[in-house]
């Protein structure tokens, strides 16, 4: 979600999720391995330099948790260690999950949650889903839409999701940029900022847990994901580069991450296009009008200016020409909206409990603050926050917002990655026409045909009715597709679960809509 707060106008971040309590026998901390943990010495390790990998797995006592942590380290990223335990939260019966911490020297912790596929297929692909904002934890993606669990509206326990990505698919919860969820470190503020590091995090966990890194890696995220996942993406598929022509890592037994695809939904991708679309999306969408005709047109005539502050940001990408247009633009084109009272995510109804207009928002807030669930999942620090205005404010001030991360995006289609934006039509802030817009006017080779090629039907299964429903519309050339969701708003997984999860299994299967 986009954060909002009137002056800097803050807009929320997306992603909501759920977590429930699973069962309490401890499970084997090694996946599929045979060893118990509780019977090793304090002191065990489990292997010097693998000759193949040269990685140092070993097994720690942690203090503060109270409980044995797997680490693995690897010297071609020597500032860079793994820290795994195996918390007893959101699933039951044989399901793995596993939490931790990328550190990154002494001052960068990355925090990750971890799902096993239900499916328990050997080729299940991986899937690592990063949260919005700038400034949003992941784990609301986790607890409020695609994860295993929900939480309840008490905020003191979890139950099933039904819907869940982790289907068929392994998936990643990583709270990041530092300082957002719990995660915590020096500031770094920038979506091209964590790259690296994320490339590094998914070598040390698929090195440390091979059986999950044997599918395909998809890398999803939603609304200021839209800045995120490209910026992800490139990274992986640069050092993907310097592996194979060996020109960072002279003797480095590193792998290509076999990366299959990216997926943005609802995403802040290309501004220009999206700023373009809101007094529309407010008074002229295939829903009724939430706002004055006027007031519409008011926001409309704010564009013009609006659009030559993001083509100079554009053209010369950096603070002084991308700070401008932020505070511009989201001072003049938002605040109408958020000044009566409504839901930027989805025009359907009100804002309601607090600035993210989610009153299950502040259920989740609470259980990941009940100590309990705090040591369970072997965070290091003792509060957590969902959304953080300092990790707003450091991206909006360094200009983040308004850069064009869509241009990442050819390399990666000409390259044979494909490429999912999905959006659901009822969202405001982050709407389907800008979504759209942008998705054909990008060039790549393929534009031509994407912009002459129909829209079609997509239908998905309804067990209430137990029949094929009309869930939505797509439009694909190649491997670009754009998919708009009907019925829902900012966050498609939680308005539209069950049509959310054949979506994903379709995509991740590649399999047509």
């Amino acid at each position: 979600m986009l954060w909002k707060s009137f002056g800097s106008i803050i807009l929320s971040s997306l992603l909501v999720s759920s977590t429930s309590v699973g069962s309490s026998r401890q499970k084997s901390f090694f996946g599929s391995s045979p060893f118990d943990l509780s019977s090793l010495p304090p002191n065990f390790n489990f292997g010097q330099k693998s000759p193949l990998f040269q990685q140092q797995v070993s097994k720690k006592y942690d203090n503060h948790t109270g409980t044995w942590l797997k680490t693995a380290s690897m010297p071609e990223l020597e500032n860079y260690q793994l820290r795994v335990k195996e918390p007893k939260l959101c699933v039951s019966n044989d399901d793995k999950t596993y939490s931790g911490y990328l550190d990154v020297d002494d001052d960068k912790h990355f925090f990750f949650w971890f799902f096993e596929a239900k499916s328990k297929r050997k080729d299940a692909p991986l899937l690592l889903w990063v949260n919005g904002g700038p400034g949003c934890s992941s784990l609301l993606g986790l607890l409020m839409e695609l994860g295993p669990c929900r939480v309840n509206e008490h905020g003191n326990d979890t139950f099933p999701n039904d819907y869940s990505w982790n289907d068929d698919a392994h998936v990643i919860f990583l709270d990041q940029p530092l300082n957002v969820g719990f995660s915590y470190g020096s500031d770094r503020f920038g979506s091209f900022a964590a790259g690296e590091d994320v490339f590094a995090f998914l070598q040390l966990f698929t090195h440390l847990f091979p059986e999950y890194g044997t599918g395909k890696l998809h890398v999803f995220g939603e609304s200021y994901g839209g800045h995120y996942v490209p910026a992800i993406a490139k990274a992986i598929v640069d050092n993907n580069e310097k592996i194979v022509n060996k020109n960072r890592y002279e003797s480095s037994m590193l792998k290509q991450l076999p990366l299959e695809s990216i997926g943005i939904g609802n995403g802040m991708v290309d501004v220009l296009e999206q700023y373009k679309y809101y007094g529309k999306m407010a008074c002229n969408s295939s829903y009724p009008p939430v706002l004055s005709q006027e007031e519409c047109n008011k926001i409309d005539s704010y564009y013009p200016t609006c659009s030559t502050l993001i083509n100079a940001c554009y053209k010369y990408n950096n603070v002084l020409a991308c700070v401008p247009p932020s505070l511009y633009c989201n001072n003049n084109m938002m605040t109408p909206y958020y000044n009566a009272g409504l839901n930027p995510y989805d025009v359907r109804v009100k804002c309601e409990g607090n600035d993210l207009c989610y009153p299950i928002i502040g259920s989740l807030t609470t259980y990941l603050n009940r100590p309990e669930v705090i040591k369970e999942l072997g965070s290091d620090i003792n509060t957590y926050e969902s959304c953080s205005q300092k990790v707003y404010q450091g991206f909006l001030l360094n200009g983040d917002w308004m850069k064009p991360y869509m241009r990442e995006i050819p390399r990666l289609l000409e390259s044979g990655i494909r490429v999912l934006v999905y959006a659901g039509d009822a969202d405001w802030i982050c709407n389907w026409y800008g979504n759209k817009a942008w998705v054909l006017d990008l060039p790549w080779s393929g534009k031509d045909q994407i912009n002459e090629a129909p829209d079609l039907t997509w239908e998905s299964y309804n067990a209430a009715s137990s029949k094929n429903v009309s869930s939505g519309e797509h439009r694909t050339f190649g491997p670009f597709t754009f998919l708009r969701v009907f019925e829902a708003g900012h966050m498609v997984p939680y308005d539209q679960p069950e049509a959310s999860l054949d979506m994903i299994n379709r995509w991740l299967n590649n399999k047509s809509f």
